[in-house]
């Protein structure tokens, strides 16, 4: 059972940057792909982002929509995966969770791929 806690989110204005972090139990990053989604209300569960980084496969993915203006990073150390979010928008105003799922392969952003999910960070952008 893989344990995630994310946190980071909170209130912005337009054109601000967050950083969110999710702390994982993970101890070997290359066993597993990691994820960020997000949720808007009355929208539907959108892929932000993933990334592996195994001795197999080394990928980073990201939505059209925030490509250009949101980076991943594993901080294995603090055993972390980061979403850095700069040039945010209004747009970007969601809920959003991070997922794991064991297999190092290239990372998707499709939600039915991941097994384990964190409780959500509320990201709120102002006009």
């Amino acid at each position: 059972e893989v344990q995630l806690q994310a946190s980071g989110g909170g209130l912005v204005q337009t054109g601000g940057s967050l950083t969110l972090s999710c702390v994982t139990s993970i101890v070997n990053f290359g066993d597993y792909t990691i994820a960020w989604f997000r949720q808007a209300p009355g929208k539907e569960r959108e892929g932000v982002s993933c990334i592996t980084d195994s001795k197999y496969y080394s990928s980073t993915d990201y939505g059209d929509s925030v490509k250009g203006r949101f980076a991943i990073a594993i901080d294995k150390s603090e055993r972390t995966v980061i979403l850095q979010m700069n040039n945010l928008q209004p747009e970007d105003t969601a809920e959003y969770y991070c997922a794991a799922v064991w297999g190092p392969s290239p990372c998707t952003l499709i939600a039915g791929h991941y097994e384990y999910w964190g409780q959500g960070t509320l990201v709120t952008v102002s006009s």
